[in-house]
């Protein structure tokens, strides 16, 4: 029997990227998988996959969780269908390029309300039943720039991850006694759509290949550190030096290092 077997998965965000990669890694050991993300072509195509290679079920929620309540939405779609959630997996996020001025009030809400508030909301709807059967596992994706300092540009993404990582470690102290284990997974640079969607893929494709991980690298690791009970984890070796050395160092020599190489993955 899978360790999965009998359990069931919500990941957001599923359509492309770690999500996606996230789906797949959690079919394969045997749970049962409920899709979410804004593209229900590309989740349809997704469950297909998944069912057809590893024998899984299946549930697809097309939902914009930039909308208020959406986090709320997705969980009553999951309760009517009379699916339970034992792995909760908040991936969904995106960039906002450009200075904060620049942008709409609006484009910055939304991305708090993807990377913050469904992070919470969907979170908070889980953790009762997680606790009732004490047993659950949630990993919420943030991000190495979460430990390290803000930069130009994307204003609000170090700071979002940041507020993901700690709200992460308080979650997983708090439900470690009822056997649920919460994990932040701060992936650095991989390979997704994320940069497409960003307008950034010119400027990081200078960059070299030793800095990148794959999304199927990103989300094995993850989930390998969830189920350890590991509250923090950084994936790859070179992004946690690069984070071990970021609490090291001085905050200025660390914040001028940031203000030097955001030109080559920021739109500034």
């Amino acid at each position: 029997m899978r360790e999965g077997s009998g359990r069931t998965a919500l990941v957001t965000g599923a359509s492309a990227g770690i999500g996606l990669a996230f789906a797949r890694v959690l079919a394969e050991r045997g749970y049962d998988v409920i899709l979410t993300a804004r593209r229900q072509d590309r989740l349809e195509a997704l469950a297909r996959d998944l069912e057809t290679r590893h024998g899984v079920r299946t549930l697809t929620i097309a939902e914009d969780l930039a909308r208020p309540g959406g986090g709320t939405r997705v969980l009553g779609a999951v309760s009517r269908a009379g699916w339970g959630i034992d792995v909760l997996v908040n991936n969904a996020g995106y960039g906002v390029p450009g200075s904060y001025a620049n942008t709409t009030w609006a484009q910055q809400r939304d991305f708090l309300e993807v990377l913050v508030v469904a992070v919470c909301e969907i979170a908070h709807g889980v953790v009762p039943g997680m606790v009732e059967r004490r047993w659950g596992r949630i990993i919420n994706v943030a991000s190495l720039a979460g430990l390290l300092p803000g930069v130009a540009g994307h204003t609000l993404y170090a700071a979002s991850k940041a507020f993901v990582i700690a709200f992460s470690e308080s979650l997983a102290l708090e439900l470690a006694p009822h056997g649920v284990n919460v994990s932040a997974s701060c992936p650095g640079f991989t390979l997704s759509e994320f940069h497409d969607v960003t307008g950034t893929r010119e400027q990081v494709s200078k960059m070299p290949t030793f800095m990148w991980l794959d999304a199927d690298q990103v989300a094995l690791a993850s989930y390998t550190a969830v189920m350890a009970g590991n509250p923090v984890y950084v994936t790859g070796r070179l992004n946690r030096t690069i984070a071990s050395l970021s609490r090291l160092l001085p905050r200025r020599i660390v914040w001028a290092a940031m203000k030097r190489s955001a030109g080559s993955y920021r739109k500034t």
